[in-house]
């Protein structure tokens, strides 16, 4: 089995050591990785965010399951590609990442779902929100 896992921080490096555990011991790859993920995996120069070259690296190097880390990738639909590309993936479609991509989205959501969730405003300018603040009760 070879798994790509897609980032280069904490959290991919700690993906990587927890896949590397594995019993069935898969073959590794990280783009971009870090220094450190290079002792556990091979390191594909691809940023994070060219979801084009991910897509067409997991083909290419016939991986079974690509992980994905980092926000960015998800929300730009990463996963979605590599599904038409016919590439299993682990992580939200770009549709399911828009909840974590934009917080003034998932406040909606939660609103119209009827989801109990803090107050909040949107600020377009730093007055917008200074204004907004100072609307809110002091504790």
């Amino acid at each position: 089995m070879k798994v790509l896992v897609v980032g280069s921080g904490g959290r991919e490096h700690a993906l990587v050591l927890a896949l590397g555990r594995s019993p069935q011991r898969p073959e590794l790859l990280c783009a971009p990785g870090n220094a450190g993920i290079a002792a556990d995996a091979r390191l594909l120069e691809i940023a994070g965010d060219d979801i084009d070259a991910l897509v067409g690296a997991a083909r290419d190097e016939a991986v079974d399951l690509v992980v994905v880390g980092p926000e960015a990738p998800l929300v730009a639909g990463l996963v979605d590609e590599l599904a038409q590309a016919g590439v299993t993936a682990f992580g939200p479609t770009r549709a399911a990442a828009a909840l974590e991509g934009s917080k003034e989205f998932a406040k909606q959501v939660m609103e119209a779902a009827g989801v109990p969730t803090a107050r909040w405003s949107r600020a377009r300018s730093v007055e917008d929100g200074m204004s907004a603040i100072s609307s809110y009760p002091r504790c």
